[in-house]
């Protein structure tokens, strides 16, 4: 029998990372299904996966997480999808120095700790999978969305320059691109609005009502939103196909402004993030 290959998934709680710990496993995969809360970590374990707790914005939190799953692996990692992130809400002027490094050190700095740490492990194995769980903003940007927006675009440059270093190695690295799906994605990043922004003293107290209402709205908020088996499905092509793509998109969203960035001057574009944005 096949010993089942072990990966690790970040931000399982719910969502895109709770949906991707049961498809995986469904695919034979040992999965290590973390999250950042101990009351998800028992959730995830009663479930029956291999739960561990992992805070992106806390090092020895990585650290310990990494330590658990290889020393339950015997040393070896085959996959890691990098899902856990969330967005924070607000206009860039708004975005105080320190909320911009909150969402940097959960988004980005973490993720790339804990892609630093399994790295190692992958080479001496002679290769592995990463998958970074992306977002059509992370190429498109749309207003009031600039710290997440820069968090994603950080992420894909990181990615990219991994991608031509790892070659040869047997380390594949893959971008997954996601529109809208549904997730608690909105409520989390309401919570980040209500802690970080000031709507009352902002030139932007009117759009920032509209976004209240539209964070708070139950069931899709946009057009073409999917299920978080969207996603799963190219994570899935992402850890078992021979020639992985460095790139998917998901949802109709990312093909539409993946096609308009190639096409049209920045202006335009510009024009069009403006009023879907």
């Amino acid at each position: 029998m096949t010993t089942p290959r072990p990966v690790l998934i970040t931000g399982c709680s719910s969502g895109i990372g709770l949906c991707a710990a049961h498809g995986l496993r469904a695919r034979g995969f040992r999965v290590f299904a973390s999250a950042r809360r101990d009351e998800d970590v028992r959730r995830l374990a009663d479930l029956g996966f291999e739960a561990v707790r992992l805070d992106l914005a806390d090092s020895a939190s990585i650290q310990a997480a990494v330590q658990a799953v290889l020393d339950a692996t015997g040393g070896t990692l085959y996959g890691l999808f990098n899902n856990g992130a969330y967005g924070q809400p607000g206009a860039v002027e708004d975005l105080s120095r320190e909320v911009l490094r909150e969402q940097f050190e959960t988004n980005l700095f973490g993720t790339h700790e804990l892609t630093q740490r399994v790295i190692p492990v992958m080479r001496r194995q002679g290769g592995g999978r990463i998958v970074q769980n992306s977002s059509v903003l992370g190429f498109a940007a749309m207003r009031f969305r600039g710290a997440y927006n820069a968090s994603k675009y950080a992420l894909e440059g990181l990615a990219d320059t991994l991608r031509l270093e790892l070659a040869g190695s047997g380390v594949q690295v893959s971008l997954v691109e996601p529109g809208p799906i549904l997730s608690r994605f909105r409520d989390n990043a309401f919570a980040k609005y209500r802690q970080h922004i000031d709507p009352t003293h902002s030139p932007h107290r009117e759009t920032y009502l509209a976004m209240e209402a539209r964070l708070q709205k139950t069931g899709p908020a946009v057009p073409f939103t999917l299920g978080p088996e969207a996603v799963v499905a190219k994570v899935i092509h992402a850890l078992e196909s021979p020639r992985p793509k460095a790139r998917y998109y998901v949802t109709f969203p990312t093909y539409l402004f993946g096609a308009l960035k190639r096409v049209l001057p920045t202006r335009a574009l510009d024009w069009v993030l403006g009023k879907v944005g």
